[in-house]
């Protein structure tokens, strides 16, 4: 069954049993750029931001002193979490890292090189090497996350929560797994907002221009960016209230 679209497109009812589900057809979708497809645009800017949230994620575990069966868990959750949310709002099957299973292998490797390497040198690792990675890729996460949600034609608001969902919910997987109060939630210095930015970043310069390369740096650049500069320049968010003594 075919419904039709106020702009002209249709969508295609699945028959469900249990309930129904739109799917959008070729007809409905936006496309990133007319000659080359959202695979082509987003899987690049995809493997990028999987490695920096598993380097971050392993970065946390080994200055928690943790064991590699930790360190594994807390890399996976970290490099999946966010796309596996964004997969699962959007209706999207299989899972990224299902369908592409070498991102699986990618951070297997990553967890196991490091762990020699942290074996070997015993370094003392500070903060911010995490802080670095975690800034790129919630500024790469989130920018995918926006441009999926645009291609099959949500509204802007919904493409913009979409690419702050799947942008911090690794960090917050990450913080959960570290025994820590999720940045996102705790850390005064703007997280989410910088995400939220960059996602309306994405968005202006593709209902401006077009959607493509330009949208998608615009989008990673400012989330990136504005987290790094508040890392570096202590903005804060005010809280809500004093806290009590």
């Amino acid at each position: 069954m075919r419904l039709p679209r106020a702009n002209g497109g249709t969508i295609a009812w699945r028959r469900n049993p249990a309930r129904r589900v739109p799917i959008p057809t070729a007809h409905s979708l936006r496309p990133m750029n007319a000659n080359l497809t959202v695979g082509t645009l987003l899987s690049g800017i995809e493997i990028a931001g999987t490695l920096a949230f598993a380097l971050s994620g392993f970065i946390e575990a080994a200055r928690k002193r943790m064991d590699i069966v930790g360190a594994s868990a807390v890399t996976f959750f970290a490099a999946f979490g966010g796309g596996t949310l964004r997969d699962l709002l959007l209706d999207r099957r299989p899972f990224f890292w299902v369908l592409h299973s070498g991102y699986v292998w990618a951070v297997l490797a990553l967890v196991a090189i490091g762990w020699l390497w942290m074996r070997a040198a015993r370094p003392l690792l500070p903060a911010w090497p995490m802080l670095w990675a975690d800034a790129l890729g919630m500024g790469l996460f989130s920018a995918s996350g926006t441009g999926m949600a645009w291609e099959t034609g949500q509204p802007a608001i919904v493409c913009a929560l979409m690419g702050v969902v799947t942008g911090v919910f690794g960090g917050v997987m990450r913080d959960v797994l570290c025994n820590e109060v999720p940045a996102v939630f705790s850390d005064h210095r703007p997280y989410a907002l910088c995400s939220f930015a960059g996602a309306w970043a994405f968005l202006a310069v593709a209902f401006a221009n077009g959607p493509g390369w330009p949208a998608l740096a615009a989008g990673i650049a400012v989330t990136a960016g504005l987290r790094l500069l508040a890392l570096a320049r202590g903005w804060t968010v005010p809280g809500l209230g004093r806290s009590a003594r």
